[in-house]
């Protein structure tokens, strides 16, 4: 994709044949690039991977504190209820009532087991790479964090007194976020592959017997689109990408003070 008219192109060109830009050396290529992670994963590969190192470092911890708390592994990975509460999961009168606010943040990394995280990384490892690469690492991050602190923000008000957790919210601020360019370039094609998405996630979502948190799957897939569709596609000489910028490093530091905080919770939930 050419970075100045976002014009899809061979990978092989080096002057784009829409806007008559010099596209570059790719970035994997570049001297900056030579030996480090990013080189050999590629730009939005490494971010989508570090984002899927931190949900499995975060299972783990619960994973492992479930073991000690139930002194066995249950089911088939599962996480115990009361461990995930004290981790951060959304919990309506935590938030309310005693400000909690980072567990709309912390939700979002924490998954009730196996399956569920394996399902949720599939997606992302799908999903990460193609939105970064359309909208940018800026963008990209700003998306995925708002998109998931929404969906937990609609499913407290929706159901409040009902824990959830999941990358699920963010998932789905993703294919939010994908419609939302297929919209503004008006890729058909684009538009019907991510629209299956969304409908399939729907139907699943209100079938019995599936313990689904639709409003937090709702909730991330309208921030997602609507982030996406004002935010457009960058521009590698833009003053908006400098607020951009500013933007998913406040995204990032409020995500990891909320860490913080559920930490200190953690803490001294288990001097307790």
């Amino acid at each position: 994709m050419c970075p100045h008219c976002r014009a899809f192109i061979d990978p092989k060109d080096r002057v784009c044949e829409y806007c008559g830009h010099d596209v570059g050396k790719p970035f994997a290529r570049r001297p900056e690039a030579l030996g480090s992670p990013r080189g050999l994963l590629g730009a939005a590969q490494s971010t989508t991977a570090i984002l899927l190192m931190l949900n499995f470092a975060i299972f783990a911890a619960t994973l492992i504190l479930t073991y000690k708390v139930e002194g066995q592994m249950i089911g088939f990975g599962s996480i115990n209820s009361d461990v995930l509460l004290a981790f951060g999961a959304k919990f309506g009168p935590r938030i309310l009532r005693s400000g909690e606010w980072w567990r709309l943040v912390t939700a979002g990394f924490l998954h009730a087991g196996v399956f569920h995280i394996l399902m949720n990384s599939w997606v992302l490892f799908d999903l990460g790479p193609r939105v970064e690469d359309i909208f940018g690492t800026a963008r990209f991050l700003v998306i995925y964090l708002v998109s998931s602190m929404f969906g937990f923000l609609a499913s407290m008000l929706w159901s409040p007194f009902t824990p959830s957790i999941g990358a699920s919210a963010a998932a789905c601020g993703l294919i939010g976020a994908m419609l939302a360019h297929a919209r503004r370039s008006g890729n058909s094609v684009l538009w019907s592959a991510y629209m299956q998405w969304i409908i399939l996630i729907a139907v699943i979502g209100f079938l019995p017997g599936f313990s689904i948190d639709n409003a937090a799957h709702f909730g991330g897939f309208g921030a997602g689109y609507a982030l996406a569709y004002l935010a457009g596609t960058p521009r590698i000489v833009s003053p908006a990408e400098s607020l951009w910028k500013v933007a998913a490093g406040f995204a990032v530091v409020i995500t990891a003070a909320s860490f913080l905080l559920a930490y200190q919770f953690l803490s001294r939930a288990l001097g307790s």
